[in-house]
């Protein structure tokens, strides 16, 4: 019999749903709502795991922050002063399970050292306007090489690095020459022969090696003649081997069609995976974990759930499908 394990969907207007036998059976998470907000509110746009507990997972919405023990059966509300702001990106300290980080549009990072009870918003100077309106904290991506370095990523305001645990910030060159470029989607660092820093945008992957200072481009192919570019939203890297990398790719937001992108070998090349069943959507996000580094989940953005046991070889759809799924991830029972 195959390995179980817990699949957690983040969705918008529906809350988490959960399915703690890899994905045949599905239910609603339940979530403790503050008085004002009405389930239809709901929208989970982050989903992230403890490093320190394997049945713990964060839940970042417009209701403020939630955290469940329980490999996201139930959700208990984290008091923050993020309520109300929409939460894209959480992260918690490798080193400290009380230090949480987390990014949030109206664009802004709020960090508490207790385990939420109290917080601080950091004073990073992020545009208050882009043109896409409000800019958004999309990722706060903790270095694997040291702790005290944090990269943050903002939609539409580029890359952004800490060297003091998130006290003071500084700027990243801009990865292009366009505003495009600034659109900052999915953050990871990459530790191969060489660090990478690796971000995706409207136009493609791209990579720094020499910490943020300057930017190379790869870009996919288009999926149609009339396309101006070959979209890209989330990235992530095969725990334990980082020349195996994932980009959710497709030909827009939300977009009519979808693709998972695979390298091998560090990113010199790139094979579109074999999907049995096509996007209905741009692909949006994946669920890595190291308790399995052969299990991925993937998802379109309108409500498709991929998974592979293989290391992202082969690929089969589950059979449920939902609505607009925003964050994924995946949990050992």
């Amino acid at each position: 019999m195959a390995e179980q394990f817990t699949i957690c969907v983040g969705t918008v207007g529906a809350g988490v749903w959960f399915s703690p036998d890899s994905g045949d059976h599905w239910r609603r998470s339940k979530m403790a709502l503050p008085f004002h907000a009405e389930p239809g509110e709901i929208q989970i746009r982050a989903l992230a795991l403890s490093p320190h507990d394997p049945h713990q997972v964060y839940a970042g919405s417009e209701a403020g922050l939630y955290r469940s023990v329980d490999n996201g059966a139930s959700f208990e509300l984290v008091p923050s002063p993020m309520d109300g702001m929409q939460i894209w990106s959480v992260v918690v300290h490798p080193q400290d399970p009380e230090v949480i980080y987390a990014g949030t549009k109206p664009p802004a990072v709020f960090r508490t050292l207790d385990g939420g009870k109290r917080w601080e918003r950091l004073a990073i100077p992020i545009a208050e306007q882009c043109l896409a309106g409000a800019p958004k904290v999309t990722n706060v991506v903790f270095d694997p090489r040291d702790p005290r370095t944090i990269w943050m990523s903002v939609e539409i305001d580029g890359v952004y690095r800490s060297r003091d645990g998130g006290d003071s910030w500084s700027h990243c060159p801009a990865l292009g020459d366009k505003p495009l470029n600034q659109d900052i989607h999915g953050l990871a660092v990459r530790l191969g022969r060489r660090a990478e820093i690796l971000a995706t945008t409207p136009d493609g992957l791209w990579r720094s090696a020499d910490e943020g200072e300057s930017w190379s481009l790869h870009g996919f192919p288009r999926f149609a003649e009339r396309d101006t570019i070959s979209y890209c939203r989330g990235v992530a890297l095969r725990p334990g081997n980082p020349d195996v990398m994932f980009i959710a790719n497709g030909d827009f937001i939300p977009g009519k069609r979808g693709a998972i992108q695979r390298t091998t070998d560090g990113g010199a090349s790139w094979e579109k995976c074999a999907l049995a069943v096509e996007p209905n959507s741009t692909m949006y996000w994946f669920g890595v974990n190291s308790a399995n580094p052969d299990v991925v989940v993937a998802n379109s953005l309108h409500g498709y759930v991929y998974l592979s046991r293989d290391g992202g070889g082969s690929w089969e759809k589950l059979r449920r499908e939902f609505g607009e799924i925003r964050a994924l991830a995946w949990l050992p029972n």
